[in-house]
C-alpha cells in the first residue's frame, strides 16, 4: 500500500517525525519533491537530526530510501548528510537515488545568491540552494539528469557547452559576475558520477516491483500545501509541486496507488520565509510561542532562522487539507501550548469588510485579516501523556474544535519532540 505524507501549510508541521514514526510499518520510503532548502527533524535515540535531502526512513535498517526522480538532488549536501549519520553512529541506510533525478549544479547556488542580491528588498527569502535555478533548468531542459554521466561523454560535453553558453550570457549581462567554462562544469560532474555510483539506480523499475509485491511505501513530502507552486502563496512559494498528488509523478507511481494520504497540522501555525501569514502575531507574544514550540524552538533546520509565528489558521489548514486529499491529519506539537490561559485560534478571514470562511488566491489573501476565536488552556505539561482520554479536557476540545473546523479526523497526536511521544486516536 502507498501512502504520503505531506505538510497542510508552509511547511515545518512536523513531517520528520510524523514519517519517522510510520516508518516502522513500511518498506520504503521516497522523498518525491524539492531539494536541500527545507529539512525535517527527527529525534531518535541516536540524537537530533536535521535531514534535508535524505528520506525520514534512513534511521530503519529494513527501509530503502530513495530519492525520487522529483528531487533538486545536492550532491554535496547528500555527501554531508550520510557522513553525519555515520559520524554519529547511524548504521548505514539502504538509499538508492533515480538516475532520473536531476543535479543542483554549483551555478544554481550561485545564481539563487545574485537574484536575491540584485531584487534587494524585493527578494524572495531564498535559502539559496538553488532550487529555483535547478527548476528553471530542468524545465527549459538543460539540466542533468544522473544517468547522463554515465553514458556518452561526447554527448555530455556539447549539452554543458549549450547550458555554459546560456549562463555566461547572464552572467555576463545581468549580473556582472566571473564567467563558468565547459572543463569546469564537466570535471564537477564528472567528481558526481564517482560519489554517486554505490547509490543509483533504476528507481522506477524497484518501486514497480515493490508494488507488484505488496511492499507499503511511504511518500515523503517537503515543505506543505501554502509553499506549493500553484495552489500556495504565490509568488513567496517553493518551486516545486508541495502536494501528495505529485507524488505519483516525483516517484513514478500510478496516481490510483495513493490510498492514504496523511497531512500533517501544527497545532500552531510557523512559517520561514517571506509571504501571506494571515494569523500571524509579532513581538513578545511572538517570541514566547517560538521559545516553546518544536525542540528547543523554532528556528529553520536548514537556515537557522527564527520561524515567524502565529495562532492556529484553520482556513489556511483546512485548505491545505483539502488541497493534499488529507485522509487523515497528524496534529502536532500540542505540547507547546500548556503555558496558555487562553488560546486564540483564526476561524474566518475579513476581506474586505466581509467575513470568509475560504482561503483566496494571493492578490485577495493580501488584503485579509483575522478572525479569531479564544479557547480555553489546559495550563499544564500534556507531553508524555499515551492515552487521549488522559489529556486535559481542554487539550480534547481544542482537538476536536480543530478537527471540526478541518473536516478531517485527526487520527494521530504528537505530544514532544521523540517518536514515541505520538498519541493514537
Amino acid at each position: 500500500m502507498v501512502k504520503a505524507i505531506v505538510g497542510a501549510n508552509w511547511g515545518d508541521e512536523g513531517k520528520g517525525k510524523i514519517t519517522d514514526v510510520l516508518a516502522n510499518n513500511s518498506d520504503v520510503v521516497i522523498r518525491f519533491q524539492g531539494g536541500a532548502n527545507a529539512g525535517h527533524t527527527i529525534i531518535n535515540n541516536y540524537g537530533k537530526f536535521a535531514l534535508h535531502q535524505l528520506p525520514s526512513g534512513v534511521f530503519h535498517q529494513n527501509i530503502t530510501n530513495i530519492i525520487g526522480n522529483g528531487v533538486a538532488f545536492s550532491v554535496e549536501n547528500f555527501v554531508k548528510e550520510m557522513k553525519e549519520l555515520e559520524d554519529r553512529g547511524v548504521p548505514k541506510p539502504n538509499v538508492l537515488i533515480s538516475d532520473r533525478a536531476q543535479i543542483v549544479m554549483p551555478y544554481h547556488v550561485a545564481f539563487d545568491c545574485y537574484e536575491e542580491e540584485r531584487l534587494g528588498k524585493n527578494s524572495f527569502g531564498s535559502t539559496k540552494s538553488g532550487i529555483a535555478p535547478f527548476y528553471s533548468d530542468k524545465y527549459s531542459k538543460i539540466g542533468f539528469q544522473i544517468n547522463e554521466l554515465y553514458d556518452d561523454m561526447d554527448s555530455l560535453k556539447e549539452k554543458i557547452a549549450h547550458a555554459v553558453e546560456i549562463k555566461n550570457a547572464t552572467l555576463r549581462n545581468l549580473y556582472n559576475k566571473e564567467e563558468i567554462t565547459v572543463d569546469e562544469v564537466f570535471d564537477k560532474l564528472m567528481e558526481y558520477k564517482e560519489l554517486l555510483e554505490p547509490y543509483v539506480g533504476d528507481a522506477f523499475r524497484f518501486i514497480r516491483k515493490a508494488l507488484r509485491e505488496g511492499k507499503n511505501i511511504l511518500l515523503e513530502g517537503q515543505l506543505g500545501s501554502l509553499k506549493d507552486t500553484d495552489f500556495g502563496i504565490y509568488p513567496m512559494v517553493t518551486s516545486s509541486n508541495t502536494i501528495a498528488g505529485y507524488g505519483a509523478v516525483g516517484a513514478g507511481i500510478p496516481p490510483y496507488e495513493i490510498k492514504e494520504v496523511v497531512t500533517v497540522v501544527k497545532a500552531y501555525s510557523s512559517a520561514v520565509g517571506a509571504g501571506e501569514f494571515v494569523s500571524e502575531i509579532f513581538g513578545e507574544e511572538a517570541e514566547k510561542l517560538r521559545n516553546r514550540g518544536g525542540d528547543g524552538g523554532e528556528y529553520g533546520a536548514t537556515t537557522g532562522r527564527p520561524r515567524r509565528m502565529g495562532w492556529l489558521d484553520l482556513v489556511a489548514s483546512r485548505y491545505g487539507c483539502q488541497v493534499q486529499g488529507a485522509t487523515t491529519v497528524a496534529f502536532t506539537v500540542i505540547d507547546a501550548l500548556g503555558y496558555l490561559d487562553e488560546i486564540p485560534v483564526c476561524v474566518a478571514y475579513e476581506l474586505d469588510g466581509e467575513v470568509i470562511d475560504y482561503f483566496p488566491s494571493t492578490t485577495k489573501l493580501k488584503r485579509c485579516k483575522p478572525v479569531l476565536k479564544t479557547l480555553k488552556g489546559w495550563k499544564c505539561d500534556v507531553s508524555g501523556i499515551k492515552k487521549y482520554e488522559d489529556l486535559p479536557k481542554e487539550c480534547r476540545e481544542y482537538i476536536e474544535f480543530a478537527e471540526k473546523e478541518i473536516g478531517v479526523h485527526i487520527g494521530m497526536i504528537s505530544n514532544g519532540p521523540s517518536r514515541d511521544d505520538i498519541i493514537y486516536r
